[in-house]
């Protein structure tokens, strides 16, 4: 096992989640739940299934990660975070937030997966107006489908489609989510491919949530000028 070999509690916590695909690893066990080996390999496109036992073994042995075996007709071997896994949620969010200014385009190749749509809708927005009534926001991006309801303060997510979506909200990734979290207006985000129907109202409830998350004038400029020129889509 390789350590830092530093009395620092940053290179301590490298030395447990600083291995490429670690925290990977924990953002599907947090984003899916309990789940079965083939169901996290699926959610981490490009990792190797031998590098992937290893990883899970190693956050086993730090008590990151429990196995459980399910029942029939389950009988598989299920992975959960422990509570010492789930500790690590804060972490995750602020990477991901820090990230943002990164995902100004898409790039060729890369995957995507609607569970992934779902947690950014949920973590990165909040519902600005708690006392309206509860809305359904569809949110689509060529295979992957994921809705947002909005309601009592709470921006809660799930993979799939609504039945009667308020709002749907559909094109490539960085368009919907982009909207989405205030990134790009509507006039962009129409002009460069999104189809948005419905009530559009909807949008003015949902704030990018955090701390000084203002919408980045640079950051939409980029964007929008991407996706003006083409740059690939979902």
């Amino acid at each position: 096992m390789r350590s830092y070999a530093q009395y620092c509690s940053v290179a301590r916590a490298l030395d447990v989640v600083g291995e490429r695909w670690t925290l990977l690893i924990v953002r599907e066990l947090m984003q899916q739940g309990s789940c079965r080996f083939t169901d996290l390999k699926n959610g981490l496109p490009g990792i190797a299934t031998n590098l992937l036992s290893s990883r899970l073994k190693d956050l086993e042995n730090d008590g990151l990660i429990a196995r459980e075996e399910a029942p029939p007709p389950v009988a598989t071997t299920l992975y959960a975070l422990t509570a010492e896994g789930r500790s690590l949620e804060p972490l995750l969010k602020a990477l991901g937030d820090w990230g943002r200014h990164l995902m100004v385009a898409e790039h060729p190749g890369d995957a995507f997966r609607a569970h992934w749509m779902a947690y950014a809708a949920e973590s990165f927005t909040v519902d600005s107006e708690p006392e309206a009534r509860p809305v359904v926001v569809q949110l689509i991006s060529g295979d992957n489908s994921a809705f947002i309801e909005v309601g009592g303060g709470e921006v809660r997510s799930t993979v799939g489609r609504a039945a009667a979506p308020e709002l749907t909200i559909e094109g490539p990734t960085r368009l919907v989510l982009g909207l989405l979290a205030g990134m790009i207006d509507m006039g962009q985000a129409i002009g460069s491919g999104a189809r948005i129907t419905g009530n559009s109202d909807v949008l003015a409830r949902l704030r990018r949530a955090g701390p000084g998350l203002v919408p980045d004038a640079a950051v939409s400029s980029r964007l929008g000028r991407r996706t003006r020129t083409g740059a690939s889509s979902a």
